[in-house]
C-alpha cells in the first residue's frame, strides 16, 4: 500500500491529553468527581442569599457566588477542561434533599466559577431544558435537544456545555464523548485528502434563531487550525438542512464524502464512549476539542418522571483564542464574551419559568437542612 500524501498545510498529528480514545477513557475514574459533604454544605450555603422567590439569578456571578474551599477545585477542573481531556462529571446534587429549584440554582451557581453563562435562545435564557417537547427533527426550526431522537456527535455554541440531570430517562439517552482532536488524527492518517477538505467553509443552518442582520446559515469549516490549536464546531444535521437555503454554498461529492467518513468514524466504539447520568449528575464539556451525543431515548409515562437536565452555555475568560470566522456564530471571538443566542431584546433571564416542576413552591426546602446535604447514593457511569 502506498504513502498517503498529506496536503500542503495540514497540521501534523496532534498529540496531548485532548487526543484520548473512548475505550481507555472509559476505564479510567479521574474523569469522575465527588463532592464531598463538606463541599455541599458550602455550596448549599452560598445559595442562601439568591433563595428568594424575587432574586434575579441573571446579577448572579462567580464574585456573588462565594465558594471559598471549592472554588480552588473548580478553577483545576476548568484547566482540566480548557487544556486537559475537555470533560468533567461531577456528582452528584443530593435533589431528593435540595429540590429542583435549589439544585437548579447550585448548578448554576457553581457554573459561574467556569464560564459567564450565556444566553441559549432569543428569549434570552440563561438556564435551558433539555427535554422532549414532542417535536421533531424534520421541522427545520427545531433544535434537536427538543426531541426524544438521538443528537448525532456535534458542538454547542459555546466554549464549555454544562448539563445537570434532574430526571433520567426510563430506557436510553446516554450521553456520549468523542474527542475531535482524535478524530482528526484518524482522519488524516486515513484519509488525508479528506482531512483538509473539512478545513473548507461549510454552510451550517441557525435553525431559525438568526441574529439581526445574519444570514439563516453561517459558514464555518468544521476544522479550524489557528493559534497552534485545533478547533472543532461540528452539527451534520444542521449543515445538511442548511442546504434548503439557495444561497447557501452547494456541497461537493468531496465534502460529503468527507463528513460521512467522520461520521462514521465518531460512531466507532473504538473511539466513543457512553456514561449514564443519575439524578444530580453534573456534567461539563469543551466544545472545541469534544463532540458530544445523546442516544435516543424512550421516556416514562408520568409527567414527574420525564427525562429533564438543565443546560448551560459558558464563556471562560481563559478560554483559547478563536479564529475569526467564529465571529459569525459567535457573535465575536473575545474570551468571555462570546458564543450564545442572542437575545432578541437584549434581556436576559434565568429561564426558570420554563418549566412548572422548578416552581417557587419547591423554595420549601429549609435553609438549615440544605446545610446538612442528604447525599444521593451513586454508582460510577456506564460505560
Amino acid at each position: 500500500m502506498s504513502e498517503p500524501v498529506f496536503p500542503a498545510g495540514l497540521p501534523v498529528r496532534i498529540e496531548g491529553a485532548s487526543a484520548w480514545y473512548g475505550p481507555a477513557m472509559a476505564a479510567r475514574e479521574d474523569w469522575i468527581e465527588t463532592l464531598s459533604p463538606g463541599e455541599l454544605d458550602e455550596l448549599a450555603h452560598a445559595c442562601t442569599p439568591w433563595l428568594s422567590e424575587h432574586a434575579d439569578w441573571s446579577e448572579l456571578s462567580r464574585e456573588r457566588f462565594v465558594l471559598p474551599t471549592l472554588a480552588p477545585r473548580l478553577a483545576r477542573l476548568q484547566r482540566e477542561l480548557l487544556e486537559g481531556r475537555g470533560f468533567v462529571l461531577v456528582r452528584s446534587l443530593p435533589l431528593a434533599a435540595w429540590g429542583r429549584r435549589c439544585s437548579a440554582l447550585a448548578f448554576y451557581g457553581l457554573g459561574t466559577h467556569l464560564g459567564r453563562p450565556l444566553s441559549q435562545n432569543a428569549q434570552g435564557h440563561l438556564l435551558g431544558h433539555v427535554r422532549d417537547q414532542g417535536l421533531s427533527s424534520a421541522d427545520p426550526n427545531v433544535r434537536i435537544y427538543q426531541t426524544r431522537e438521538r443528537q448525532t456527535f456535534h458542538t454547542d455554541s459555546a466554549d464549555v456545555v454544562g448539563l445537570l440531570c434532574l430526571q433520567p430517562a426510563r430506557r436510553g439517552g446516554a450521553s456520549a464523548l468523542v474527542s475531535s482532536i482524535t478524530l482528526y488524527n484518524e482522519l488524516r492518517a486515513r484519509r488525508p485528502e479528506l482531512a483538509a477538505c473539512l478545513f473548507e467553509p461549510l454552510a451550517t443552518d441557525r435553525r431559525g434563531e438568526v441574529p439581526p442582520g445574519a444570514r439563516p446559515f453561517f459558514e464555518i469549516p468544521v476544522f479550524n487550525w489557528f493559534a497552534g490549536r485545533l478547533s472543532t464546531i461540528y452539527q451534520r444535521q444542521y449543515i445538511k438542512s442548511a442546504q434548503r437555503f439557495p444561497d447557501a454554498p452547494r456541497l461537493s461529492a468531496r465534502q460529503v464524502e468527507a463528513l460521512d467518513l467522520l461520521d462514521a468514524l465518531t460512531d466507532d466504539p473504538a473511539l466513543h464512549f457512553t456514561m449514564q447520568f443519575e439524578s444530580g449528575d453534573m456534567q461539563f464539556v469543551h466544545n472545541h476539542t469534544l463532540l458530544h451525543d445523546r442516544t435516543a431515548y424512550e421516556d416514562w409515562p408520568e409527567p414527574a418522571r420525564k427525562r429533564h437536565l438543565l443546560r448551560l452555555w459558558l464563556a471562560p475568560a481563559t478560554a483559547r483564542p478563536l479564529p475569526p470566522v467564529f465571529a459569525q456564530r459567535y457573535g465575536n471571538v473575545v474570551p468571555g464574551y462570546r458564543g450564545g443566542v442572542p437575545s432578541a431584546d437584549g434581556r436576559l433571564v434565568a429561564g426558570l419559568d420554563l418549566d412548572e416542576s422548578l416552581a417557587v413552591a419547591d423554595y420549601s426546602t429549609s435553609v438549615a437542612s440544605l446545610r446538612t446535604p442528604v447525599r444521593i447514593s451513586a454508582s460510577d457511569s456506564d460505560a
